[in-house]
């Protein structure tokens, strides 16, 4: 999950009357420059979208050994009730939220969005109720860095007077994904080996504090550390001095996501669309389904009633040549049924993927498309996500 960022000019990275100096930047931007990186712009900050290692080999250093990436841009926030019962707090964020909170045992995590009243993904976000001793009513959210804003907004503005929302502008965000993650982590803290997918655990590595949790971004096993700022510079450090681990940027966080089928928001998700459309039913629990008393549940008990009007589909162009985001998809020879969304270079699949939505009538499996790919046809055809499988780490703990 991440946020959606400004356009970028191809010469320099930088955006045509934004100056540089006027960005946000994370902790860790000074020891991004000393690795060399490429900043870019992305969401108000400034933010690494490559090393000297380059896209391609950062992406598959990440499916191989472990990547570290730097997400302190997300925003974090916890919500406390005050009368220190969870029941509280669960039943407030369910009000916003088609999740089951209730049901969230300690150090548990799930995924969830919130919604307009006409059932539009305002943004996703990730929730866990903590599991430290004393905390165990407490919510961390984690929602994405350019909807943060509006995101606390909505959410002071619509808690009850019981539940306080308390931003964490002082926690930095890092990640470590890939197969040897686990490996890694635990020669600093043991304890991390045993977690299972989706939970939490407040840790020491070396004595410094942090939350993380066994989940991520790129379809791989692998952890998210929240960290204070101050202690973020002296993780990434003791991390990187691993033999497994190489820096890893935006575009291949970005190629390793979509591989993993796993949607941006602003891209894949926005206002427009319905939880239905974009196939993430699996995030709304049974008991949500069927009661509602969120916003946008009339819509989205028609959709899973009646079907949606469009589906989130993956794609395969034939051949090698790519199709971006934005391309128009056709009915081979016919009329248009879609668009994509988000599309690339798979490094892992070498080859071309894509998402996107498209008519219902032409979501199957193996159904032939158009893709318009400067004004001519490039044909491909549906396949079934993810492109690259999850390799998740789901022994329970």
């Amino acid at each position: 999950m991440t946020g959606n960022g400004q356009q970028t000019s191809p010469q320099n990275g930088e955006p045509s009357g934004a100056p540089a100096d006027a960005r946000k930047r994370t902790p860790l931007y000074d020891l991004h420059l000393e690795l060399g990186a490429k900043m870019v712009p992305f969401a108000g900050y400034s933010m690494p979208v490559q090393y000297p290692l380059g896209v391609l080999k950062e992406h598959l250093h990440t499916r191989e050994k472990a990547g570290l990436f730097d997400v302190s841009h997300m925003g974090q926030a916890f919500l406390i009730p005050r009368n220190g019962e969870y029941e509280t707090v669960a039943r407030a964020l369910e009000a916003l939220a088609p999740g089951d909170f209730l049901s969230l045992a300690p150090g548990r995590q799930r995924y969830s969005f919130l919604l307009d009243e006409s059932g539009g993904i305002l943004d996703d976000l990730m929730v866990t109720r903590l599991g430290m001793r004393g905390h165990e009513h407490w919510l961390h959210i984690v929602v994405n860095a350019a909807r943060k804003e509006d995101d606390f907004a909505l959410l002071e503005a619509n808690l009850p007077e019981d539940v306080d929302l308390k931003v964490k502008e002082e926690l930095a965000l890092v990640a470590l994904q890939g197969p040897a993650a686990a490996e890694v982590l635990a020669r600093f803290s043991p304890e991390v080996a045993e977690m299972a997918f989706m939970s939490s655990l407040d840790l020491a590595l070396d004595g410094i504090w942090m939350h993380a949790s066994r989940s991520g971004y790129t379809g791989e096993d692998g952890y998210e550390l929240s960290i204070e700022a101050g202690d973020a510079p002296a993780v990434w450090q003791k991390l990187m001095d691993q033999p497994e681990v190489e820096a890893i940027g935006l575009g291949a966080r970005d190629s390793l996501r979509l591989e993993a089928g796993l949607c941006l928001y602003g891209h894949d998700l926005d206002e427009t669309t319905s939880p239905v459309e974009a196939g993430l039913v699996w995030a709304i629990a049974k008991r949500r389904r069927e009661a509602g008393g969120f916003p946008g549940a009339e819509r989205i008990q028609a959709e899973l009633r009646d079907g949606p009007a469009r589906r989130r589909v993956g794609i395969r162009p034939d051949g090698r040549a790519p199709a971006r985001e934005g391309t128009e998809v056709r009915a081979p020879g016919g009329d248009t049924v879609g668009s994509l969304t988000s599309g690339g270079y798979g490094p892992t699949v070498a080859g071309p993927v894509a998402m996107g939505y498209v008519s219902p009538a032409h979501a199957a499996e193996g159904t032939g498309l158009d893709l318009m790919v400067r004004g001519k046809p490039l044909t491909g055809h549906v396949v079934a996500l993810p492109f690259v499988a999850h390799r998740y780490h789901r022994k329970q703990s």
